[in-house]
């Protein structure tokens, strides 16, 4: 590959790795606003807004994978965490310092929207964590045993697996740790879950489009991923 080929690459996977980190953080800060979403009248899903961004971090893994390789994947994967932990830090901080008399944001305020974050966090990159290392794991199980073929099954398999990982172990620390009450385990998870399935298999065909295009700027062929290192 030529030099002016690897730069190209290399900062399209850091423009992906910042996408992934920014869409990461941000479901961990805005998780505690839950709302409904009436899917055509079938289904009441009762979601947190936290679920918007985190569907986007496991397209970007699964674009990744097969663009960039393992290896680059779970790089992105541990950013992440590393992102998350920073952030948590500067939250930290902001809660403690004490805010002034006319303050638009008052501390009591602050507190009930960011206080609980420090645990909500916590439950998310355990989560995070898990379900992340078992989306590529079995992504790249299928891909080897598919011979690059079946992208299709590889991106919705890995992820419907890895999201109930995900949902499961997000609400089930969640409740532990009482911040959300044990009463909306179930009803949580099967609205959480669905709507994730949902969102993986509408992105399926934007991750054909993104591999489509990698393999005919690079000219990589069916299954083969550029090499950074």
């Amino acid at each position: 590959m030529e030099t002016k080929d690897r730069l190209l690459a290399f900062k399209i996977y850091l423009i992906l790795g910042a996408l992934f980190i920014a869409s990461l953080v941000v479901s961990n800060l805005i998780f505690q606003k839950f709302f409904y979403w009436d899917f055509f009248g079938w289904y009441r899903f009762e979601i947190s807004v936290g679920i918007l961004t985190y569907p986007i971090t496991f397209l970007i893994t699964d674009i990744i994978s097969e663009i960039y390789g393992k290896k680059k994947a779970n790089q992105v994967v541990t950013m992440g965490i590393f992102a998350s932990v920073f952030s948590l830090g500067i939250i930290y901080v902001a809660n403690a310092v004490p805010a002034i008399e006319n303050s638009p944001v008052s501390d009591v305020l602050f507190s009930k929207v960011f206080g609980q974050t420090a645990l909500a966090v916590l439950a998310s990159m355990i989560a995070y964590l898990a379900a992340q290392y078992i989306d590529i794991y079995i992504f790249h199980f299928w891909k080897r045993i598919t011979n690059g073929k079946m992208l299709w099954l590889r991106n919705n398999f890995s992820t419907f697996t890895s999201q109930f990982v995900d949902t499961f172990t997000v609400l089930f620390l969640l409740c532990n740790f009482k911040i959300l009450p044990w009463e909306m385990f179930n009803g949580l998870l099967m609205s959480g879950f669905l709507f994730k399935v949902i969102i993986a298999a509408l992105d399926t065909p934007i991750l054909y489009a993104a591999v489509y295009v990698f393999q005919k700027r690079f000219n990589l062929k069916r299954g083969e991923e550029l090499v950074l290192d």
